[in-house]
């Protein structure tokens, strides 16, 4: 069996210029610089808004970490721990990401039903579509996780995160709609990378888009949007807050 915990040094075995590899390597060093980034610049910020600041900086150095083992599992050709590392990464940080909108809607007196139910929905749908792309049914798993993908985005869109947004209005709406985008647009990435790599009904995906597309690159580049689009939508809106 593959030892899943790979030594924390490079593996420079592989083709780099392969776009998984390539990928991994962008991806990681992305996510370091930008921890870096959130991580810095803690101090400018009102006491209120540094919580929002400092979660968007744990994502990305959650991810750049994962990230780092990543592309050393993908050079040695280990794609099974790859997919494993990247599911304990999206444990973390997904569930992370659905805190950012609780900590953004305070002003407007969210509450930590909002806050629990945003976490119960993404953990269904990381469990679920683990199981799913680890040999479980894969369109029975799917399904069960695309439709707790659908209830975040209705929550965040149409629900009671929406509401509060209106009732918070100016800068702090502006952000959440933003970050509604992101949900919608930059995470509709991930169930497209699951169709694509799993059997069954949803391996025509591929077929779909007309050709053979590659999750492992899909999840990247989906990471790379997510993780640090979010981060830079919240700092933006605490630096205004600030001034």
């Amino acid at each position: 069996m593959t030892n899943l915990f790979l030594p924390l040094v490079a593996d420079v075995t592989g083709n780099v210029n392969d776009p998984v590899n390539f990928t991994f390597f962008i991806g990681c060093m992305a996510m370091m610089a930008a921890s870096a980034f959130f991580f810095l610049s803690l101090s400018q910020f009102d006491k209120k808004w540094r919580s929002s600041v400092l979660v968007s900086g744990l994502i990305t150095f959650i991810a750049a970490v994962h990230y780092w083992y990543m592309r050393d599992a993908a050079m040695a050709g280990a794609l099974e721990n790859v997919t494993a590392f990247r599911y304990v990464d999206w444990i973390l940080t997904v569930p992370l990401m659905c805190v950012e909108f609780y900590l953004i809607l305070k002003v407007a007196g969210a509450t930590k039903s909002l806050l629990n139910k945003m976490i119960l929905l993404s953990v269904v749908m990381l469990v679920t579509g683990y199981i799913g792309e680890s040999g479980g049914d894969a369109v029975i798993w799917g399904t069960i996780s695309g439709l707790a993908y659908f209830a975040i985005a209705y929550e965040i869109w149409l629900g009671g995160a929406a509401k509060l947004a209106k009732e918070a209005g100016g800068d702090v709406l502006h952000a959440h709609k933003i970050l509604c985008w992101f949900v919608l647009v930059g995470w509709a990435i991930y169930p497209v990378g699951y169709m694509a790599g799993t059997e069954g009904w949803y391996g025509a995906a591929g077929l779909f888009f007309g050709m053979e597309l590659d999750m492992q690159v899909l999840y990247n580049i989906a990471d790379a949007i997510n993780k640090i689009g979010f981060g830079l939508v919240i700092y933006s809106l605490a630096v205004k807050k600030t001034s």
